[in-house]
C-alpha cells in the first residue's frame, strides 16, 4: 500500500467492504447468537457481559443502552473497586489482568444465576482475564457467546496456563473478521493504521440484538427493551422495566 493510498476514503471502502460481506457471511452465527440470548430472556434470565481494554466499547453497546435489552449486565475490571470494596489503585496495575483468580472475582460480584448467559469478547482472545472468565463462566454451567477475531486468535498462541482461547470455549462466536493487529490500512514500510475490531463488533453486536427481538416477537414475548432516558417519560418507564431485574443489573455512572 502506497503513502497516496492511507487516506479517509481508502478506510471507508474497505471497511465497508468488509461490513458489507460480514453481514452476509455471519448470519448463521448471528442467528444461534440471538437464540441464545432469546432462551436466556425467555427464562428470566441476565446477559452478563465482560471485556477489557477497548472491547469494553462493545460491552456498552450491548448492556444498558437506549433501544437495548434491559436484562443485560456490564461486567468490569472496575468492579473490583465499585463493589468489591478494593483500594481504586488497584486498577492501575497494569499487569492486573494477569493476576489468576480475577475473573473468579468479578463473577461472585456479580452473582449470577444458572439461567444466565455470558458475553465476552475479546479480539485477539487470548487475554488471561478473558480466558479466565469464559472458564468459570463454562465451568459454572452458563452458556457463553464470544465475540473474536478468528483471523487473530488463530494467528497467535494461547497465553493462558491452559492453552485455551475463549473461541475455544464458545457456545456461539461471532466473528469480527478483524485483520490479524487489527488495523485494517497497511503502512509502507511496515505497520498498520485504522483498527476494524469496533465496527465489525458494533454491527454484530445489533444484528444479534435485532434477531433476538425477532424471536422473541414470534415466540408472542415482548422484547424488554430500553428507550432513550432522554425523550420524556423514558427514565421512567426504564425504571419500571428494570425492577424486574432488581439486584441483577447494574448501571453504574461510568
Amino acid at each position: 500500500m502506497t503513502v497516496e493510498s492511507v487516506s479517509a476514503e481508502t478506510f471507508a471502502r474497505e471497511s465497508l467492504a468488509v461490513l458489507h460481506g460480514l453481514a452476509a457471511s455471519s448470519r448463521a452465527d448471528v442467528a444461534a447468537a440471538a437464540a441464545l440470548i432469546a432462551d436466556c430472556v425467555r427464562a428470566d434470565g441476565v446477559v452478563h457481559a465482560f471485556g477489557t481494554g477497548h472491547s469494553q466499547a462493545l460491552v456498552l453497546e450491548l448492556a444498558g443502552r437506549a433501544g437495548g435489552l434491559v436484562p443485560t449486565n456490564r461486567l468490569s475490571m472496575a468492579d473490583l473497586v465499585l463493589y468489591g470494596g478494593e483500594d481504586p489503585g488497584v486498577l492501575d496495575d497494569p499487569l492486573l489482568e494477569r493476576e489468576p483468580g480475577i475473573a473468579a472475582r468479578l463473577y461472585a460480584l456479580a452473582a449470577p444465576r444458572p439461567e444466565d448467559l455470558f458475553v465476552v469478547v475479546s479480539n485477539s482472545g487470548v487475554n488471561n482475564v478473558v480466558v479466565e472468565m469464559a472458564l468459570h463462566a463454562k465451568e459454572q454451567g452458563h452458556r457463553l457467546l464470544a465475540v473474536t477475531s478468528l483471523t487473530h486468535t488463530r494467528s497467535v498462541p494461547a497465553a493462558h496456563p491452559s492453552g485455551r482461547k475463549l473461541a475455544d470455549l464458545a457456545d456461539v462466536v461471532l466473528d469480527n473478521a478483524a485483520p490479524r493487529g487489527d488495523a485494517l490500512l497497511e503502512l509502507p514500510g511496515g505497520g498498520a493504521v485504522c483498527a476494524l475490531s469496533t465496527l465489525t463488533g458494533v454491527l454484530l453486536v445489533q444484528m444479534t440484538v435485532a434477531e433476538t427481538a425477532a424471536r422473541l416477537l414470534a415466540s408472542g414475548d415482548r422484547p424488554p427493551v430500553y428507550v432513550s432516558a432522554n425523550v420524556p417519560g423514558g427514565f421512567e418507564g426504564n425504571l419500571e422495566l428494570e425492577k424486574r431485574y432488581a439486584g441483577r443489573i447494574r448501571r453504574p455512572a461510568s
